[in-house]
């Protein structure tokens, strides 16, 4: 049990959206179709951008490591994305597309990109994530094996999302300590309010399969008849969520609450400007804002 479990769901909640701009960024989509892939929709060049660091991965690789997606949508549009561009090759396209975005976002003078809050921030971030153990987590472990860049936005968003990833690698781990499956995982998030059931129809669950796993759930008086969580449901997630924070804590147990609380300061007008976009999504699959941590 971590000392201050809190601490690791905090900087998750502070940190995540600097880093989930990514998904929905307008420069980020310029560099995706500049590769060749479908933007009419985020999903092909989604796929690409966080599979690209486990290499030319296919289908059953990449959704045993991001759990929640029902394989059939995974098996569009992977492998075919290597086929677009080859993982090296969307991996530089995925920093040109962060330094577009965040020089978008921040501007380029020492209130922005160049300036030292935002270097001190960069450094915090690092030491975190290369504090970060990738022991038995799969997609932390590939961007952690990737060489950091030099700017510092640039080595804040790619700390961010090693840590991310460790998190979410660790989330896996509850759910199947837990005896959630993947389409489980949602329909259980989604009893506790986490977001709407249409929500979390992006994942690719067809809804026979969603009923499914309700009724699953259900034997195990885990939700009631109408879908909602029971009492024995909402321990069941509380319980993953605990989980979760735990095996997020060494990293900020590592860094230090003091450090942390820097690092969360630095960041906190970053964190402002990208909501001010406008650009993210008021329900989301991560359940930020709400309750729980993310089912990937």
């Amino acid at each position: 049990m971590a000392d201050d479990p809190g601490l690791a769901r905090r900087m998750w909640h502070q940190l995540e959206p600097l880093h989930a701009l990514f998904w929905y960024s307008p420069e980020v989509f310029t560099e995706a179709e500049a590769l060749g892939y479908d933007v009419r929709t985020r999903w092909p060049s989604y796929f690409a951008w966080r599979a690209a660091p486990l290499g030319a991965a296919g289908a059953h690789a990449v959704s045993a490591a991001f759990y929640s997606f029902s394989p059939r949508m995974v098996a569009e549009h992977v492998p075919a994305a290597w086929a677009v561009a080859p993982p090296g090759r969307v991996l530089e396209a995925r920093m040109r597309a962060v330094d577009r975005m965040y020089r978008a976002l921040l501007g380029d003078g020492i209130d922005g990109i160049g300036g030292a809050d935002l270097a001190e921030a960069a450094e915090l971030a690092r030491a975190a994530a290369e504090a970060a153990s990738t022991a038995g987590r799969p997609i932390a472990a590939a961007n952690a094996d990737l060489p950091w860049p030099d700017e510092p936005h640039l080595v804040l968003w790619h700390a961010i999302g090693v840590l991310r990833e460790q998190r979410g690698d660790g989330h896996v781990a509850a759910l199947l300590a837990h005896g959630l499956d993947p389409v489980e995982a949602l329909v259980s998030f989604a009893a506790v309010g986490a977001a709407s059931v249409e929500t979390f129809a992006s994942r690719g669950w067809t809804g026979d399969e969603w009923a499914a796993a309700r009724d699953r759930l259900a034997s195990r008086g885990l939700v009631d008849a109408d879908g909602a969580a029971t009492a024995r449901g909402r321990e069941l997630r509380d319980d993953v969520e605990r989980t979760t924070d735990d095996l997020a804590y060494e990293p900020w147990r590592t860094l230090g609450a003091a450090k942390a609380d820097r690092l969360g300061q630095l960041t906190m007008p970053v964190l402002v400007k990208v909501l001010e976009t406008g650009l993210m999504p008021a329900q989301n699959t991560l359940g930020i804002g709400k309750v729980g941590a993310p089912p990937r």
